[in-house]
C-alpha cells in the first residue's frame, strides 16, 4: 500500500535528482575552450630580431605605417573548463566560449596539435607569397620571399602577409605606403588566387587590434556581423573577399575616397 505524499514533499523529492545533476555539472569538466584577445605583430617589422618579410631578387621599398596580424589566445588543449568558468566568460565581451573540437582536433596529442598548427602556418605563408606575386604580376622564379613569425600557428595571417609583400614591393603604386601611414590590422586566410576566407575569433581580434593602436581592421566579409558585435570605439571595419579588395580599400583610404564598411 502506497502512502500519499504532501505536495511540498513531492516537489522536493522530484527536485533532488535535478539538484544532484546540477551539482555534478558544476564540478565536471565541459567540452569547451575559453579564448581571449591574443598578441598582434607588424608584418612590416621584425620578430625576435628578424624581419618578418625578407625579399630578394627585386628592389624593396622602405615602408611606413604598420600591418598588424592578429591572434587569439585559447586555453591549452587539456585544460579542464568547469561550469563556473563558462558562465563567467559567457557574459564578458573580452572572452569567448568555443566548442573544444572547433579549436583543437579531437583525439590529438598536444605535440600533434602544435605540428598541425605550424603546418597550417607554412601552407598559409606559401599561399600568401603566391597571391601577392600574382597580384603584382611578378614571377616567383625571379623574386624570393621568406616569411618569419615565431610562436604563431594556423592560417589566419595569410591576408596580412600578402599585403605586407605588396607594400614592400609596390606600396600604393604611386610612391606611397599601402597603409597610408596608419596602423592597419586584420585577419583572414588566403588562397594562391587571392581569395580571403573566414577564420573565427574576429570579435576578440578586433579588441587586440584596437589595444595595439590600429584604427582600421580588414575583416573577411562573411564575419562582419561577428566583428560588429563587439567593435571597439574608433576602429573602422573594412570587409574584404579578395586580396585585390583589400589593396583597393587601403588605397581608397589613403586618397580619402569612399571605402566599404561592415
Amino acid at each position: 500500500m502506497l502512502s500519499r505524499l504532501s505536495r511540498p514533499r513531492a516537489l522536493l523529492l522530484c527536485a533532488l535528482p535535478v539538484l544532484a545533476l546540477l551539482a555534478a555539472a558544476a564540478f565536471a569538466p565541459l567540452p569547451f575552450t575559453i579564448a581571449v584577445p591574443g598578441s598582434t605583430a607588424d608584418v612590416l617589422g621584425t620578430d625576435k630580431g628578424r624581419p618578418v618579410i625578407t625579399i630578394s631578387g627585386a628592389p624593396v621599398r622602405k615602408t611606413g605605417g604598420q600591418l598588424r596580424m592578429t591572434t587569439i589566445l585559447a586555453t591549452a588543449p587539456r585544460t579542464e573548463i568547469g561550469l563556473g568558468e563558462v558562465a563567467r566568460a559567457w557574459f564578458r565581451s573580452d572572452r569567448a566560449v568555443l566548442p573544444h573540437d572547433s579549436v583543437y582536433p579531437q583525439g590529438k596529442t598536444d605535440r600533434e596539435i602544435e605540428k598541425r598548427n605550424l603546418g597550417q602556418m607554412r601552407a598559409s605563408q606559401n599561399s600568401a607569397v603566391a597571391a601577392a606575386l600574382k597580384h603584382l604580376g611578378r614571377s616567383g622564379r625571379g623574386v624570393e620571399v621568406e616569411l618569419h613569425l615565431a610562436d604563431v600557428g594556423g592560417p589566419s595571417a595569410g591576408l596580412l602577409f600578402s599585403l605586407g609583400i605588396v607594400d614592400k614591393l609596390a606600396g600604393d603604386g604611386e610612391g606611397g605606403d599601402l597603409t597610408g601611414g596608419r596602423v592597419v590590422a586584420g585577419t583572414g586566410t588566403i588562397t594562391p588566387d587571392g581569395a580571403v576566407g573566414a577564420v573565427g575569433g574576429v570579435s576578440l581580434k578586433t579588441q587586440a587590434a584596437a589595444r595595439d593602436g590600429a584604427t582600421v581592421f580588414l575583416v573577411p566579409k562573411a564575419e562582419c556581423d561577428d566583428a560588429l558585435a563587439t567593435r571597439p570605439d574608433g576602429l573602422r571595419l573594412v570587409p574584404v573577399t579578395t586580396l585585390a579588395d583589400a589593396v583597393t580599400s587601403l588605397k581608397a583610404l589613403g586618397d580619402g575616397a569612399r571605402v566599404p564598411s561592415c
